[in-house]
């Protein structure tokens, strides 16, 4: 079985503001063959600092994941819990996410294939990708 990349992903909602929304988008990765989600869980923070980790059916909000096709279970371990939560804001909630890009699994098996290896990786965040296309069509102008 060819796997292609796993990434994992701390989604921050501050003030504990998480609506549910990102679920349909989330769903139509995973519908469309895009992603498989192998892990995920929620945590929060509370005014006071202390962390829970929070199931599916205990919040309202959280409910619609239920739904989602996925392998959920047993990779997310209580120090990536500590790991996202350190980062995270009192009265504050997280999604924590690993996902397998499916999309990029034939690439993949030729790169493993070709006896090719990984150097290094990184998701490039959008404002400096924004930032330098701007730029760049400001220079073209």
């Amino acid at each position: 079985m060819d796997i292609g990349p796993v990434e994992y992903l701390i989604l921050g909602f501050p003030g504990n503001m998480f609506t549910g929304q990102i679920v349909p988008e989330l769903a139509k990765l995973i519908d469309s063959g895009l992603v498989r989600i192998i892990d995920l869980t929620f945590i929060t923070k509370d005014a006071d600092g202390h962390v829970d980790v929070v199931e599916y059916d205990a919040v309202e909000e959280l409910a619609a994941f239920a739904g989602l096709d996925a392998e959920v279970g047993g990779i997310l371990t209580e120090a990536d819990v500590a790991y996202a939560a350190q980062e995270l804001e009192p009265n504050s909630s997280a999604a924590l996410l690993i996902w397998e890009d499916t999309w990029a699994a034939p690439f993949a098996a030729a790169v493993r294939n070709a006896n090719g290896v990984i150097l290094e990786g990184a998701r490039i965040p959008r404002e400096i990708i924004e930032e330098a296309v701007g730029a760049l069509t400001d220079a073209l102008a």
